[in-house]
Parts: C-alpha cells; structure tokens; sequence
C-alpha cells in the first residue's frame, strides 16, 4: 500500500479502479517555410484559429447545460486568450519574421508566456496558465489534424489518474463514468479544481507524480478531504473508507435538516453564520442555505477576463443584485483584491513583472494608487445599499493611513453623490481585512477609525509563519493550528471586543470543521463559510460547547507547537 499526499481539490471519498491517462504526445517540430509560402503558412493558422472559436461555441452550450451560466464565464476567459495578441499578432509575426510553421511559432509563444505564469506569486493568477494550454492545444491539435482525446470513451467506472486535466477535460467528466481524479500537477485554485468542486467530483491534485505510480487496474482510494491518495490498500483500509464513504453520505442527506436552524452551541452561545460569495450567479445556492449572511462578497470577478475596469453601473448591477437577494440579511462587500499584475490587461500602466506581487501592489495598496477606480467602487457600493443591509470592507490593508485614506475617498464618494441628486444610504459602515501581522499587533491604533474587522486567515497565517503556502518546499509549515497563530487570533478577538467593535473570520480556516472549535472558543462574531461546508460548519457548532472551547484555546495558547493543539482537539470532539 502506497500513500500520497497532495491538496484536497474537491471533497468526498472515492474507492475504484484506476484508469491511468498518458500525456498526449504533441511534438512540434521547426520547420522552415520557403518564403512564397509564407503567406499560406499565416493562413493556415486563422483557419487553425477559426475551428477553435467553433470549438468554444460548441463547449460553452455544454456548460450552460451542465454548470449553468457562471462557468460559462471560463469559455469566455478562453475566446479572449484566442482574441489575445499573444495569438492574433505574435504568432503570424513570428511565422514572418522566422519563415517557420505556425505549429513551432505558436509553440515558442506558449512557452514564453509560461515563463511568465511560472514567476507569478500569485496562486490564483499562475493556476491561469493552464487555460492558456488549454486554449493552445486546441489550436495545436486543429493545425495538426488531430481529434482531441476523449474521456468519454472511457466505459466503465474509474478513477482518473493523470499527468494534468485541462478545464476543458473536467468540463465532461459528469457525462462519463469516471468518479474522480488525481492529478500530478494542479492547485486548489485552478479551474479545474474550481469545476470539479461544482461537479461534486472527488479529486486530489498537486501530487507531484502520481501518473508514474499508479497503473491501471490498481484499486485506488481518493480521499478528497485529507488530499491523500492510497494506492493498492489492503482489506482493512478499503473496509475502513468505505465506512467513511457510507457515514459521510449519510450526513450529506441529514445535513439538510439544519437549514434555518440557528449556529448555537450545545450552551447556547450563538454565532453569526455567513458565506462567502465569489459572484452573483451563486447567489441561488447560497440563499437556498438560509445563511445569516454574506460575510465575504469578493468582488475580484468584476475585473477579470476583460480589457477594462468595470464600471459604475456594472458594479451597481452586480453589488445590487447580491443585496435585494438576502433580503434583510447583511452583505460585507470587499472592495476588489487584485494585483499590479492585472493592470496591464485592465488597460491601465503599472508595474511590470513585480518579483514579488503577493506581497505588492494589490489590494488596497492598488487602489490608493488609482483613486478612481477606488472611487467607482464605493460609488457603487453606496449605491447598492439602497436595496438592503450592506457593510463596506478594505483587504490589504497594513497601516492606518490607508484606513483614513479610504474613509477620505468614501466621504468624497458619498458628497458627489449627494451633490449629483442620487440617493444612497448615509450609514455605510466601513471595516478592514486583518490579515497583515502589522495590523493585527496595532490594531488597537486601527479600531477608532472602524466599524468592524474581519480576520482573513488566508494571508494573516501565512505571513505570520512566513510561509508561502503554495511554494511546495514549505507548504507543510502552514499551519492553522500553529500556537503563534491561535495566540494571534486570541489578540485581535479581544482587543476588538475590549473597544465594542464586531468580529468576523473568513477564509479557509471557517471552512475547516477541525479547526471551528478554535474559532467557537475564540469568541468571534461571525464566521463566514465557503457554501459547499456551511451545513457541516453549522452541524459542528451545533455540537460544541462555547466555555468549554474557551478553555481549550487557553490551553492551545500555552502549547509550544501545532502537535499539540492537534491532540488537544482529538481529545475534545
């Protein structure tokens, strides 16, 4: 039995067969073009380019069929890579100025800009690369007269291994038999992570060299919680998943009780439980969950796949649309966390090729920078609270300058408004992200000059422990259950709270049931849940008693290392 750990990319337990998928073999070789053919050669590659734009048409009906409108926004984020002039401008360039095939000039232009992915820091933006392939391969493949694999032909029930999935792979993996996958390569980021989780497909990425482990016919256990892949168990193991199998089924079905049954312990301190929304078209399942709330609206979507910034109505439209949904419920808009690195394709000079843009010009830091389209923003947001309960949130922010900056910008937003007859709600509270180590020890300097803090976990940990958690030769040290951090959260709880102000958490610790007794015993106001977890959150704070969970983080807090909290929590279900 072999046992190989990579990320939990969509949850759930799989057991089966394994059908390993070899790379496709696309050798591209140089050819020189004579130079009356050169003409021929720039002509082959549009009609290369036009296929694959029927290609798209043809995918994109798949997936409004399949995932519905949201995912079709990938087909779109594909026609622009093919719009790029990366392909309709360097290609027929370097097919000219080199007399070589369109194959080899389309070929050296991927691999240039994959140069460029490979140096982003930034998990999110790198992970993108891969629909640049993907948009690649098929114009590869059409220039080459090749059909595309397809797994549909697989026939019978399995478990995929693979070098890489493209998303256009994942796209169909509901209409075949494959019940999960593994991939050697991957993060929890990618799209084809991100499609996999709304497919409700087990898989596990990330995992370095699976494909060359695994054989076909080998039985293969996915664990999609713990990011784990076993290969060729023994009875026992296969016994032992398949009682977890069953169990977490069961609780899947009775999950659906707890929808509109309040986040209460078991001694009746109750919680604000809220979700996160990453665009409207979620909208439908997240109020389906009967959700306190929204305590995290990323509103990054608004700026990506596209040439310019979005504008003032647009974000209206969208800021309104999440609002009027929840009702009288609240709805915590953060204003957009994007990177220098977007600038250039949002039409707008920035920084080119920053070493290091997770720790750069993003987030508020970006929007200092360009007040307008800060502005725009806030306008927009102050617009929208027109049609319910809406708080306002700054990410990224490192000191209270940029908090009084913001305020500045927000009371500017709020006059022009005024002067220019639209109506807006006065009371707009304005809150920050805490995620910064800085911000976190002064917050005490930061809470007169806000409503309320969030605690974005995500970042906060990893700089506090000054990990780089998707760098794969520390990625283990990043640790939720680290005693600096839990001594950390401790800090900010009480200090908030010392000065009246409300706690929220989001990111991926809220979402964790292993790590929620922590957050209960912490005391915060809120926590704010990916949809797919919220019933499980709930179901966990449903069974915990808040003092005695309170007593646990004391004894987290005296603890030397995360091994040690990890076995006070076993004790203390």
């Amino acid at each position: 039995m072999i046992v190989i750990k990579g990320i939990a990319a969509s949850p759930g337990i799989a057991i089966g067969r394994a059908y390993v998928v070899e790379d496709e073999d696309i050798v591209v070789e140089r050819v020189e073009i004579p130079r009356d053919k050169i003409k021929e050669e720039v002509r082959r590659f549009k009609v290369a380019q036009k296929a694959t734009h029927r290609d798209l048409d043809s995918a994109e009906q798949k997936v409004l069929k399949v995932l519905g409108k949201h995912h079709a926004k990938l087909i779109d984020a594909h026609r622009l890579i093919l719009k790029d002039s990366l392909i309709t401008h360097d290609v027929p360039k370097r097919i000219q100025e080199e007399g070589v095939n369109a194959e080899f000039a389309l070929s050296e232009a991927l691999e240039q800009v994959n140069r460029q992915f490979e140096r982003m820091e930034d998990e999110f933006f790198r992970e993108r690369r891969h629909d640049l392939f993907d948009v690649g391969k098929r114009l590869l493949l059409h220039l080459m007269k090749r059909q595309k694999r397809s797994l549909a032909d697989i026939d019978e029930e399995c478990i995929l291994i693979s070098r890489n999935l493209l998303p256009s792979d994942t796209m169909g993996l509901k209409e075949t038999k494959i019940i999960g996958f593994a991939t050697d390569l991957g993060g929890k980021t990618s799209h084809t992570a991100i499609l996999a989780q709304s497919l409700e497909i087990t898989a596990v990425v990330g995992l370095s060299d699976v494909s060359r482990r695994v054989r076909t016919g080998d039985t293969v256990i996915l664990d999609g919680e713990q990011g784990l892949v076993i290969i060729n168990p023994g009875p026992e193991t296969v016994a032992k998943y398949e009682k977890v199998q069953s169990r977490a089924e069961a609780e899947e079905r009775s999950l659906e009780t707890l929808k509109g049954q309040p986040a209460v312990t078991l001694d009746g301190r109750a919680f604000k439980l809220e979700a996160n929304l990453d665009s409207p078209e979620e909208l439908k399942n997240v109020v389906s969950l009967q959700v306190d709330g929204v305590g995290l609206f990323r509103t990054e979507y608004l700026f990506l796949n596209r040439t310019e910034p979005p504008s003032e109505e647009e974000q209206v439209k969208a800021y309104a649309a999440a609002v009027k949904a929840l009702e009288t419920r609240e709805v915590i808009i953060r204003t957009a966390d994007i990177g220098g690195d977007r600038l250039s394709m949002l039409g707008i000079e920035g920084p080119k090729n920053e070493t290091n843009p997770f720790m750069g010009l993003r987030g508020v830091r970006l929007f200092l920078r360009h007040l307008d389209l800060f502005k725009t923003q806030l306008r927009a947001i102050l617009r929208a609270s027109l049609k319910g309960k809406v708080r306002v949130m700054i990410p990224m922010v490192s000191a209270v300058g940029e908090v009084l900056a913001a305020r500045r910008l927000l009371e500017q937003a709020r006059a022009e408004l005024a002067a220019e007859g639209v109506v807006f709600k006065e009371e707009l509270e304005l809150g920050i992200m805490v995620e910064i180590p800085s911000t976190a020890i002064l917050l005490d300097a930061f809470l007169p000059h806000v409503d309320f803090v969030s605690i974005g976990t995500n970042d906060l940990i990893q700089y506090t422990l000054a990990v780089d958690r998707i760098n794969e030769n520390v990625t283990h040290l990043y640790d939720p259950y680290h005693p600096a951090v839990i001594t950390l959260l401790d800090s900010i709880v009480r200090a908030a709270h010392a000065k009246g102000k409300w706690v929220g958490v989001c990111g991926e610790m809220t979402s964790d049931p292993r790590a929620v007794p922590l957050l209960v015993g912490l005391g915060v106001d809120a926590m704010s849940v990916s949809p797919r977890m919220f019933l499980r959150v709930k179901q966990t704070i449903r069974g915990l008693k808040h003092e005695s969970m309170k007593r646990l983080v004391a004894k987290a807090i005296a603890c030397a290392e995360s091994d040690e909290v990890r076995r006070l929590l076993e004790q203390n279900p």
